[in-house]
């Protein structure tokens, strides 16, 4: 199974839906605890219709947020775990992108998902820029 990672980052809405069809998601899986943004698109009602709009569905698992108490011990919950096999579910009917705010994933708690991902057998592939991407 192959996943995508995306961080909207300070991206044009335009700039970031040319990225998603550019890879062909059909799906926007959004892991931010907190799903604001300070750019008004990226705020989960305003994206979530967006993307719905431009035919990609969105779905918002915030138990997958970033968590200030350590992430490696959050990972070990019941609610993450029940998170992440909906996520699984989900990215395994699309083409499915991880979506979070931060652009690289090594600075993100999407890099928990990944590797979690990764040591299932699944190809993540992080996108960086429209020509850039980085897999695992």
């Amino acid at each position: 199974m192959r996943i995508y990672t995306i961080g909207h980052s300070n991206r044009s809405i335009d700039e970031f839906l040319n990225i998603l069809k550019k890879y062909g998601i059909e799906c926007v899986i959004d892991v931010r605890r907190f799903p604001t943004s300070k750019f008004e698109y990226f705020k989960k009602e305003n994206i979530a219709s967006i993307l719905q709009r431009n035919n990609i569905r969105y779905f918002h698992f915030p138990s997958l947020g970033g968590f200030r108490g350590g992430y490696d011990k959050w990972m070990l919950s019941k609610e993450w775990k029940n998170a992440y096999e909906k996520l699984k579910s989900v990215a395994s009917s699309c083409i499915a992108a991880i979506m979070c705010a931060e652009k690289l994933p090594f600075r993100c708690h999407r890099r928990y998902i990944s590797k979690a991902l990764s040591e299932e057998k699944w190809k993540v592939v992080h996108i960086i820029e429209e020509d850039r991407i980085w897999e695992e």
